[in-house]
């Protein structure tokens, strides 16, 4: 696509272009950091199963930084929308604003993981030195690339907070919001967590356990090699299941889930919960270095508080008894407050090609991160946490 300094980026319609050895060198450099959505083999079971293509309107448009001898220095996951489903951070209404202005919002491009609101970088760089200047080719290159295409606008969704001020120094616009993690406080036990809640909290908590256990609902995880086709089949029918009322129409196929279980078993969590002995609920886990990620849940019975069990306090249990730092639970929930997780900012980055629609935007943002700061000051009045232990809490979001 371009050279500068005896260097090339080059745009790949298919990841599988790229190859893996390249691709991780600089998305994962450091394992105590992995992160399993940016990695080569996750994108790729998105765009191997059919979930991610063109016709979805996901049109993947890779950049790769490459030096004069073919070695790979940086890659960008990019891609080409024709909407703005499945991304979770929202801009319909900027779509509807400048439609009615008379441009035209799509195509624009998105550097993110389709389907996945979890933070991690974007402008993938590996260890060595010189990182910041190819971060810099790299964003120079996405810019240059959205003026060739048309494009109205390019996004990044879900940065790295280093990330989201490097671009806000670029000119980018910043936007912020919230998300619920939970953070080890060091936790050898549950109970050793469940000391550091107010009382009120911690009783609400073990009774909400106890009622799922008197349900006989017995937890069984599984992960690895242990996961079978079979576990997957039934994954998928409360996958549908709760796609089918949520959202009507679920973004991944059957093909993804047994994509992932053969190239990504060893960083896969499934926690499922049986009755009478018939599974009747699972959640879906992915293993970071240092953080467990909460994806995906379903249930075939309507059993009270089993979301809670299944979802964040096994999460909390398994990364307590594995040493990971912080659980994610994926988008949206105040309810996650009451059970330990505390709001965490999340970030994105954009550009326009309007300078008309950009200031607009930009004066939009302004107000918004006002607004935010404000719920995320209210939401923190709200911790869960005892006392003397909330601050520390906080400190660690």
């Amino acid at each position: 696509m371009s050279s500068r300094k005896n260097r090339i980026i080059r745009v790949e319609s298919e990841i599988r272009s790229i190859a893996p050895d390249a691709w991780n060198s600089c998305a994962n450099p450091d394992v105590q950091t992995y992160n399993p959505f940016i990695s080569h083999a996750f994108i790729s079971a998105l765009e191997g199963s059919g979930c991610v293509r063109p016709e979805t309107g996901w049109g993947p448009r890779h950049l790769v930084l490459e030096d004069k001898s073919g070695s790979v220095e940086a890659v960008m996951p990019l891609y080409l929308k024709g909407h703005s489903r499945g991304e979770y951070i929202f801009d319909h209404g900027w779509a509807d604003a400048y439609e009615r202005a008379g441009g035209a919002y799509y195509p624009k491009l998105l550097s993110a993981v389709p389907f996945t609101p979890v933070s991690g970088r974007r402008l993938l760089v590996g260890a060595a030195k010189g990182r910041r200047q190819r971060e810099e080719l790299i964003l120079t290159g996405a810019l240059q690339f959205c003026e060739q295409v048309g494009a109205s606008s390019l996004h990044f969704n879900f940065l790295t907070e280093p990330e989201w001020s490097r671009l806000g120094a670029h000119g980018l616009l910043q936007r912020r919001d919230q998300q619920f993690h939970w953070h080890n406080q060091d936790f050898e036990t549950f109970e050793q967590f469940l000391a550091t809640l107010t009382s009120r909290k911690r009783k609400t908590i073990r009774k909400e356990r106890r009622e799922v256990a008197d349900e006989n609902i017995h937890i069984k995880r599984i992960s690895g090699r242990d996961i079978t086709e079979n576990h997957w089949d039934i994954f998928y029918s409360f996958y549908m299941d709760t796609g089918a009322r949520k959202w009507g129409s679920p973004y991944l196929n059957r093909t993804f889930f047994s994509r992932i279980g053969q190239t990504m078993s060893d960083r896969i969590l499934l926690i499922f919960c049986e009755r009478d002995g018939r599974t009747i609920a699972g959640a879906l886990n992915f293993i970071g270095g240092d953080t467990l990620y909460g994806r995906y849940w379903g249930c075939v019975e309507d059993h009270k508080f089993l979301h809670f069990e299944a979802c964040y306090y096994q999460a909390i249990e398994y990364a307590i008894e594995k040493g990971l730092k912080h659980v994610e639970a994926g988008a949206q929930g105040p309810h996650k407050l009451a059970r330990g997780y505390l709001p965490r900012a999340i970030y994105s980055a954009h550009y326009f090609a309007d300078p008309r629609f950009r200031a607009a935007v930009a004066d939009y943002l302004e107000r918004e991160r006002g607004y935010n700061d404000m719920e995320m000051r209210a939401l923190e009045r709200h911790s869960p946490y005892r006392r003397n232990e909330r601050d520390s809490a906080l400190k660690r979001t």
